[in-house]
């Protein structure tokens, strides 16, 4: 019946049964379009529609008609906005160096041993897996003026006890301890990987040839971990130039950025803006400002690092 009903059909048509024009690559194409139609649509509404919101709230007033740069020009003349900006730098220029050098002296020193490796890169990593929200109360604890543990701890040796927190001398240096402390082992891992992939015959060639340790670290280790200096100091510098969480929980309530805006970065200048003092517009002239600054620093960062690199 089928072959009867074959042969009645006309000339170049399509065969009972199969969709006219449709191959089975076409239909596969139409499957994965539908797969991917979902999670485009999400990225769009949740990350390329609230950009573009931003950027045209940033160049708006509320009430005003029209587009202006008043938002950037008031931003500008905030002396409350560049210490935030200097507090950013500085958070960057303290944490990123450090927590990347300890992370390789403890890569380097866990490679050297011969057993129990993963444990001690598990010990080290935990603090990068723990929630931020729960080091940080807890370090804030730590740093209490009068019960905290590192207060207890100098007046049982004599020493006078410090305002840690409270203190503006020593707020932002409090803070980004908790920083290079919860984000080492995340280098510590991420060297240990790159240490993992250089061949250990580069070693062995430069043992015979009567090189020291210090000159085949300096020769051949960290050469070879170039590409990885290179991922870390820009993960390093993108996340801390975005730091808030840290920042919110241990100076937190009506002190947060405090105290003085001692502690204040960029993202928690553009919160206390938007959602604090429910200016929005202006708070978006801020989040561009933080968008063109990631870009420029990551630019120069690959410049200076990676010589591999051309702009």
């Amino acid at each position: 019946m089928v072959a009867l009903e074959a042969a009645r059909a006309p000339a170049g048509s399509s065969p009972p049964g199969r969709s006219r024009g449709m191959t089975l690559r076409g239909r596969r194409t139409r499957v994965a379009y539908a797969f991917l139609i979902v999670p485009i649509l999400f990225y769009l509404a949740i990350r390329v529609y609230p950009t573009l919101q931003a950027f045209w709230l940033s160049f708006t007033v509320e009430g005003s008609p029209g587009l202006t740069l008043a938002n950037y020009s008031r931003m500008l003349q905030d002396p409350i906005f560049w210490q935030s900006v200097y507090n950013t730098f500085l958070y960057t220029i303290i944490t990123v160096p450090i927590e990347m050098a300890l992370g390789l002296l403890l890569a380097l020193g866990i490679d050297r041993m011969g057993r129990f490796r993963g444990f001690y890169r598990i010990i080290f990593f935990l603090p990068y897996m723990t929630s931020i929200v729960a080091v940080s109360w807890v370090w804030r604890l730590i740093y209490a003026r009068d019960t905290g543990l590192l207060n207890e701890i100098l007046v049982g040796l004599g020493l006078p006890a410090q305002g840690w927190l409270n203190d503006p001398d020593q707020a932002l240096l409090s803070v980004a301890i908790v920083m290079i402390w919860q984000t080492m082992g995340f280098s510590m891992l991420i060297f240990s990987a790159g240490l993992n992939a250089i061949p250990k015959e580069f070693y062995e060639a430069a043992r015979i040839d009567g090189a020291g340790g210090w000159k085949m670290f300096s020769r051949i280790t960290l050469p070879l971990l170039n590409p990885t200096i290179v991922f870390l100091a820009i993960i390093g510098v993108i996340q801390t130039l975005q730091t808030f969480t840290q920042i919110a929980n241990l100076t937190g309530g009506d002190a947060m950025g405090g105290p003085l805006h001692s502690t204040a970065s960029i993202v928690v200048y553009m919160y206390q803006q938007g959602f604090e003092s429910y200016d929005m517009n202006f708070a978006s002239a801020s989040t561009v400002f933080l968008f063109v600054l990631i870009l420029i620093v990551t630019l120069i960062q690959f410049r200076v690092l990676n010589r591999g690199y051309k702009l």
